[in-house]
């Protein structure tokens, strides 16, 4: 495939008018081809005139979709949500575990793991590749569970990690946690490279956080939500990981979780290490009413889904509509996409085939209107639309 004409998002954050030339589901090169320009049918070539041509996105954490859940533990479950994430934009996706038991939560590995194999016997299926899982749970404080169940919630335990890196053949990429509980800071230290672990849903300050970073544990779990404010004496999670300056932040840009001008600031004080999430839960694309998350039941009116309390329960924006909303609030067009597209991929120690255009990487692009930014065409190996 030939994609000409368009304006190309590339690794320096910066569009160039380049071409690009693929062979099934994999760059060959940008502007000049390393091959022979007879290996590619000219009927299949693509007019990007008019349009930005980006890396699809990756969403690193979402709970669900389409009326599916993650922890749904079901193979159709987890095809249609990989379909609809990617008809919105989504080309590769690392789905986020709710505080379950630790038996369930293995079990979910198992048939992750069975999907993401399956997905390895069709070149670029259609739909979202699996690339990880994000482990949201149990390892969280009481006191900032959000939307997590509380019967299960546990401490640290490097069994229980060991067991879900071995149910599911490597997939687990991210595991987040508390650092202030017991047991913490050796199971980082025991696993720091072979899982990215990220503080999430926690009281720790900011010694406690920043030994954990120290430590190796160099993300944050949706910056700003399940954690201490930001306070100018003990500046707690957000703090510690603006002075980590090898940390990754997560950030929900649905308009909900957080406001416009704490947007604009994360993307001031982490520059380059912003990641924007979705944290979707099975409501996104179905319409208002009632839904479940981790076992509890979520009301759903307009963007807003909430416990019986009020308590936000995750989004229903997918990931595409969080980047644009950022691209509202302020944040640079180019800023914003890396954010959804080369930063995730970094964070999971995915980026040698995701996340970025570049000879050797997946032939994932969104082609997007130059006025609108609306998405005009998908192509993950094939144009799609």
């Amino acid at each position: 495939m030939i994609i000409k004409n368009g304006l190309v998002f590339t690794e320096s954050n910066t569009f160039e008018p380049l071409t690009i030339y693929t062979n099934n589901d994999i760059i060959v090169s940008l502007n000049e081809p390393d091959v022979s320009d007879s290996l590619f049918d000219s009927a299949d070539t693509v007019d990007a005139s008019g349009c930005y041509v980006i890396p699809g996105l990756t969403d690193i954490h979402f709970h669900g979709c389409n009326g599916y859940d993650f922890c749904d533990n079901d193979l159709k479950a987890y095809q249609a949500m990989a379909e609809f994430c990617l008809t919105h934009g989504v080309t590769s996706i690392c789905p986020a575990t709710m505080t379950l038991s630790a038996s369930e939560l293995t079990h979910i590995c198992r048939t992750a793991a069975t999907f993401h194999a399956s997905q390895k016997t069709v070149t670029s299926p259609l739909q979202a590749d699996l690339i990880g899982i994000h482990m949201e749970g149990p390892f969280i404080s009481l006191s900032k569970r959000g939307a997590q169940n509380k019967s299960y919630i546990k401490n640290p335990d490097s069994s229980f990690i060991l067991q879900w890196l071995e149910a599911s053949n490597g997939l687990v990429k991210l595991i987040s946690l508390a650092p202030e509980l017991s047991g913490a800071l050796s199971c980082i230290q025991e696993f720091k490279n072979k899982v990215m672990f990220s503080i999430a849903h926690s009281e720790a300050d900011y010694q406690t956080a920043k030994t954990a970073m120290d430590a190796g544990a160099l993300h944050v779990t949706h910056l700003y939500n399940a954690m201490p404010p930001f306070h100018h004496r003990d500046t707690g999670i957000v703090g510690a990981a603006f002075d980590s300056k090898n940390c990754y932040v997560e950030l929900i840009c649905d308009g909900i979780h957080v406001s416009a001008p704490a947007v604009r600031a994360a993307f001031q004080l982490f520059e380059n290490r912003v990641i924007l999430i979705s944290d979707s839960m099975r409501a996104a694309g179905k319409p208002d009413g009632t839904y479940s998350l981790g076992g509890q039941t979520v009301t759903v009116t307009g963007r807003h889904a909430r416990l019986s309390d009020g308590t936000l329960a995750g989004s229903v924006t997918p990931l595409f509509e969080c980047m644009k909303i950022a691209v509202s609030f302020g944040i640079p067009l180019e800023t914003a996409i890396a954010a959804a597209t080369i930063h995730p991929c970094r964070s999971i120690g995915m980026d040698n085939l995701y996340g970025s255009i570049l000879p050797g990487k997946k032939a994932h692009f969104l082609l997007l209107d130059k006025q609108t930014l609306e998405i005009k065409h998908i192509i993950k190996g094939q144009l799609l639309n």
